[in-house]
């Protein structure tokens, strides 16, 4: 299997994975009233970003989650799909730093939702 390298890798692996999110009845909720014709490209470039060191990415991807109501059963879930969707597709170490930055996502949000005390 390859690893992720190129912007249609990162297409592949963004699309692939908001199936799946689309399907999952605890996680599809949070993306129902969602415009992904819009957000589709921005989830790309973010990937992009953060994998390929695509340049001027601005958007603060914590803040947009501040606001919705998510539990540790979103964060496993999210993070479960995210990593077999890698899985199923690539392999090397931009894939391990794919399911890696995904963790640390994870985290960042969790820590700086209001009220939690979890992390």
């Amino acid at each position: 299997m390859k690893d992720i390298s190129t912007k249609e890798d990162i297409s592949l692996l963004v699309n692939d994975f908001y199936g799946k999110v689309l399907k999952n009845e605890s996680l599809a909720p949070f993306f129902q009233k969602l415009d992904f014709e819009k957000h589709m490209p921005k989830m790309e470039h973010f990937w992009a970003f953060v994998l390929l060191d695509e340049a001027n990415y601005t958007t603060n991807v914590i803040a947009k989650h501040l606001h919705m109501p998510i539990e540790q059963e979103h964060f496993d879930t999210w993070l479960q799909l995210f990593g077999e969707t890698v899985d199923e597709h690539f392999s090397g170490e931009k894939a391990n730093m794919a399911k890696e930055r995904a963790k640390l996502i994870a985290l960042t949000i969790q820590y700086k939702l209001p009220g939690n005390s979890k992390v």
